[in-house]
């Protein structure tokens, strides 16, 4: 069952000291599903993804990418696998032009590369400029990252994780930093640009519009437990993510 789907995550324990991070999470993810990750800080979804990439290893449990175990896999080899991620905070060459940085990462897929191989040839600078149409970033091909709004940085960071080709893209906050003029804009662009891949794509995301718009399904976390699976509007209407997510359960509703 677990080969027919992009994730799979069954029984995953993991503890820092007398903190749960996570307490039995299971969980299924298909190929090309668009799903946000929510919860508030430390709930345990930020725990999940780096658990995923292989920067903290459970203590119990089974994660699988395509019916694969990554458990105790280096974070290089899980990424070879298929797997990305951009950042809260857009990791990014600042002293380089758009394009040279679209240039490095592809230059960086190529396990071959050395110093003798220039990474600027003929194939990479047209895939480079294949990707910046894609985003909406030709425009700003030349202006240096130092330059560049935060909606925009943030585009590119995305469009840098893309060039590895990715079977499952991990968006950690998308749209944080963002002006509220460009998140919707910048999240329409990336939709535009995976539209027709069968790339998995989670969201850590805490902008509620932003979950509604642009997920299929939302995953809620709680004190490393997850409390919500479902459609956006029926996950963000049930009791416990109003009570420990957003906050919107009312008084005479609550209780211990």
């Amino acid at each position: 069952m677990s080969s027919m789907n992009a994730i799979f995550a069954q029984g995953i324990q993991k503890k820092f000291g007398a903190v749960t991070a996570a307490a039995d999470v299971q969980m299924t993810i298909a190929h090309g599903e668009r799903v946000s990750l929510i919860g508030s800080n430390g709930a345990g979804k930020t725990t999940f993804v780096n658990m995923l990439t292989g920067y903290i290893k459970p203590d119990a449990g089974e994660i699988m990418l395509d019916g694969q175990s990554i458990i105790g896999m280096p974070p290089r080899q899980i990424a070879r696998m298929g797997v990305a991620r951009s950042f809260q905070i857009p990791q990014l060459y600042h002293s380089l032009t758009v394009q040279n940085n679209l240039l490095a990462a592809l230059a960086a897929q190529q396990s071959t590369l050395s110093f003798l191989q220039p990474a600027k040839n003929t194939d990479s600078v047209a895939r480079a400029a294949e990707i910046l149409q894609r985003f909406d970033l030709s425009m700003h091909a030349d202006r240096l990252v130092s330059e560049l709004p935060g909606g925009v940085r943030k585009l590119l960071d995305i469009a840098m994780a893309l060039t590895s080709q990715p079977n499952v893209l991990l968006l950690d906050e998308p749209t944080s930093g963002v002006s509220a003029d460009e998140k919707f804009p910048m999240m329409d662009t990336v939709m535009r640009a995976l539209e027709g891949s069968r790339t998995t794509v989670l969201f850590v995301e805490h902008d509620m519009d932003i979950v509604l718009r642009y997920s299929q399904r939302v995953i809620a976390f709680y004190s490393g437990r997850i409390i919500a699976d479902n459609q956006p509007s029926q996950a963000l209407a049930m009791p416990d993510v109003k009570r420990y997510v957003t906050g919107e359960m009312s008084a005479d509703t609550d209780h211990a």
